[in-house]
């Protein structure tokens, strides 16, 4: 792949335009691009009538651009978060059935986590989360209870980037983190009150795999309450059972 004179290659540039779009920003124009990428609106027209070309970005009459429907089916065809989303799928909605506030999965996705499925009721609490878009690994429930399993040496990369806390209950002490991971350990699971908003509690679980690896995290957002957290908590890992029974079920005799 030619580099460009700054030094990234064209394929690295066009990542950049994708990874532009957002869940607020879903139509953008070409010099909205340029500016978001730092890219000049020359190259930046060039490398989206390619991408355009290949199906990866759709342009709109009003001379918007979005992403393209091919990024799905490339999506679609992962055994990674789409096998992990179709086993989830029905055990998720069981677990939004009995909580009625928001029901979730993500994924570790580098120092972040992101969220590939949500289920919420109308009246629920807030809740950042998004599908498609990302959170800190380290201020979300289902970022930490990955992060916890991690190896030492990954976690600590993590801790070394730095968290910027989102309430005064963020906690942002790499020690404190380090002590709150053990515990997740220790217990198979988190509670985090008041991490991202005040006014709601993440719980979350892992999801494993075939060689209990940890694939991803299924959790729920419910109010910052007295309410214990031990009924929850055995939802939770009910589910996490029988999804990773079917995730195994479904990926079972597939080629590596």
């Amino acid at each position: 792949m030619a580099r460009t004179s700054a030094g990234r290659s064209s394929l690295s540039r066009a990542v950049e335009i994708l990874d532009a779009f957002d869940s607020v920003s879903v139509y953008l124009t070409a010099t909205q691009i340029s500016e978001r990428t730092g890219s000049p609106v020359s190259s930046t027209h060039r490398l989206l009538g390619e991408l355009t070309s290949l199906g990866l970005v759709e342009r709109a009459p009003d001379r918007t651009y979005r992403l393209g429907a091919r990024l799905w089916e490339w999506s679609a065809r992962s055994p990674g978060a789409a096998g992990l989303r179709a086993a989830a799928w029905p055990h998720l909605h069981q677990v939004h059935h009995v909580v009625r506030q928001h029901a979730q999965i993500g994924i570790l996705a580098g120092h972040d986590v992101l969220f590939i499925e949500r289920l919420s009721a109308p009246d629920a609490v807030v809740n950042y989360s998004v599908i498609g878009q990302r959170l800190p690994a380290l201020v979300s429930s289902s970022g930490l209870v990955q992060v916890a399993w991690l190896p030492e040496y990954e976690q600590e990369a993590i801790l070394a980037a730095g968290l910027e806390p989102y309430t005064p209950k963020t906690v942002t002490d790499p020690s404190l983190i380090r002590r709150h991971l053990a515990d997740i350990r220790r217990n198979g699971y988190v509670a985090n009150d008041g991490y991202v908003h005040t006014a709601v509690r993440g719980i979350a679980v892992p999801l494993r795999g075939h060689q209990d690896d940890v694939l991803g995290a299924l959790s729920v957002i419910v109010p910052n309450d007295s309410a214990p957290v031990g009924p929850h908590v055995t939802v939770l890992k009910n589910a996490a059972a029988a999804i990773s029974r079917d995730y195994a079920a479904l990926t079972r005799g597939r080629p590596s």
